[in-house]
């Protein structure tokens, strides 16, 4: 397929710019950020190149059309609208998923239901039989965005988010999601060429997301894409995504730097630990009990630090004054570290006051529903001048200050189309 598709990838907000320099290393063309996202063109083999490479792209969405929708009546009018049969054949499998911003409608579900009743109704008296419904696992899934009264209808190239890598077989208490996780990497610049640590690593997700950075391997190789199975680009795209994924394995290395995390709860390193073991990582990513308050053992030679503490629970009680108190022993350990880039993910308003330092770096970004700032330091009497800032929307909420610390969520948000 030569002509190249309007395609929409989503991501967390306030890493669109970090996602936009990605999708155009990875050939995308007419790159456009947007809320939530970013737009761009890409032919077959690049939207598949970006399903298989991109590490923090959440969804590759392919745009349907966008309409207004008013009440029940309007959404399944607008749905009916989209030519299903080009898409979809009797034979072939779909669900659809429905998220929802102010709208009128307070159920995903219903509006969920509408389309897909719609999209049914179409197939029959277009072809005189309609496909069925797979919510688990359909060849075709329809992902509809209800903006108070405008609908987008798309189609999802990969089907599962691309932030399931398959890899967090333990996970921990509201972890860090990988796609999240890897936007964090590379607003730090992190290229897998220094050595890379974690303090406070949870499940691991900060330092797998490292290691396949530094490995080269694409975090898509060990999975599926929902693209394969589309009635009508299935075959081809098998063909191409099999060239890609037997190039990738060819172009990656050995892991040349040390990749170690500590925490000091037993069962975050166990889960840690099976996790590394499950992306094949064991040999390149060491682990170890440790207090992040206190000296820990770090490679000799500097390199980058990034961590995401507790926003609010997991350290014992003690509500907000114990929690900056965490903080103030944190940033007195860190300091300790020259050489070191350190990176760290705040997502209490009171963490950079009682962390005690000036960073040289910030970036606000969303953790979920969790507004957040991503920090950067430099210690030590050598540090060099501060580093380029990222971008900063305006999260005015990040920086009030509350009476009570916010907890990191169970679910992460949804992202939006």
């Amino acid at each position: 397929m030569a002509e190249r598709l309007a395609l929409f990838a989503t991501t967390a907000r306030g890493t669109e710019d970090l996602l936009a320099e990605e999708l155009k290393e990875l050939g995308a063309r007419r790159i456009r950020q947007d809320r939530g996202g970013v737009r761009f063109l890409a032919s077959l083999d690049e939207a598949l190149r970006v399903c298989l490479w991109s590490r923090i792209a959440m969804r590759v969405l392919y745009p349907l059309g966008e309409f207004e929708a008013h009440g029940a009546d309007g959404l399944y009018e607008a749905a009916a609208s989209v030519p299903w049969e080009e898409h979809l054949t009797p034979d072939h499998t779909f669900a659809v998923e429905a998220t929802l911003r102010e709208s009128e409608h307070s159920h995903s579900g219903f509006v969920a239901l509408k389309v897909k009743d719609a999209l049914v109704d179409r197939m029959r008296g277009t072809l005189g039989a309609r496909p069925d419904v797979h919510t688990r696992d359909p060849d075709v899934r329809v992902v509809a965005h209800l903006a108070r009264e405008r609908l987008s209808l798309s189609l999802d190239l990969c089907g599962e988010p691309l932030h399931r890598r398959g890899y967090r077989v333990r996970p921990t208490p509201a972890p860090l999601k990988e796609t999240l996780a890897a936007a964090l990497l590379r607003a730090a610049n992190y290229t897998g060429e220094e050595a890379l640590v974690d303090p406070m690593c949870g499940s691991g997700t900060l330092l797998i997301e490292g290691a396949l950075i530094a490995r080269r391997r694409a975090p898509g190789i060990a999975r599926s894409f929902a693209v394969e199975r589309w009635p009508h680009l299935g075959a081809r795209a098998k063909e191409l995504l099999a060239e890609l994924r037997a190039d990738a394995r060819r172009h990656e290395r050995k892991v040349l730097v040390p990749l170690r995390g500590f925490d000091k709860d037993p069962e975050a390193l166990e889960a840690a630990s099976r996790n590394v073991k499950a992306a094949r990582l064991s040999e390149e990513i060491q682990l170890a009990e440790g207090d992040a308050t206190r000296p820990f053992p770090v490679p000799e030679g500097g390199g980058l630090l990034i961590t995401n503490p507790p926003y609010g629970e997991r350290i014992g009680s003690g509500g907000q004054k114990g929690m900056k108190a965490f903080y103030f022993k944190l940033g007195e350990n860190l300091r300790t570290l020259e050489g070191w880039r350190v990176y760290v993910l705040a997502g209490n308003p009171a963490f950079e006051s009682a962390f005690h330092a000036r960073p040289s770096f910030r970036r606000d970004v969303w953790n979920g529903p969790i507004p957040c700032t991503l920090l950067g330091y430099r210690f030590g009497s050598t540090a060099p001048a501060p580093e380029k800032t990222g971008s900063e929307p305006a999260l005015g909420m990040a920086k009030q200050a509350l009476d009570v610390a916010p907890v990191r969520p169970e679910h992460e948000g949804e992202e939006e189309p």
